[in-house]
């Protein structure tokens, strides 16, 4: 079993910057690659951006390339997502997700924390 707590989330003006938080417990979370999905009312839950177990190699969603960056602080147990340039499309529940790197699928899941941009 892994928890997952995001926190960070609010409303900020176009162009604005946030930081997002995950904390992990519960299991060896340098073990799972930590990623981090939204989904906007009335869309389909999205990928935006992952950092892998083994050597913290990032991905990101083309949509936040450049923008948006996340890390991993193992000793804290701690994921961060740190979002820059913040667009109204942006405006999402953005929810922190752990996969085991034995998995093919994300196994773990926060509750979501709000995002919104306005213009």
């Amino acid at each position: 079993q892994v928890q997952l707590v995001e926190s960070g989330g609010g409303v900020v003006q176009a162009g604005g910057s946030l930081r997002l938080s995950c904390a992990a417990s519960g299991r060896t979370v340098s073990t799972y690659t930590m990623g981090w999905f939204r989904q906007a009312p009335g869309k389909e839950r999205e990928f935006v951006a992952a950092i892998s177990w083994s050597d913290s190699s990032t991905t990101y969603a083309d949509s936040v390339k450049g923008r948006f960056t996340i890390s991993r602080d193992n000793a804290k147990k701690m994921v961060y997502l740190q979002m820059n340039s913040l667009k109204p499309e942006d405006t999402a529940v953005y929810s922190c997700a752990a996969k085991y790197f034995l998995s093919r699928k994300y196994d773990y899941w926060g509750q979501g924390t709000q995002v919104t941009v306005s213009s």
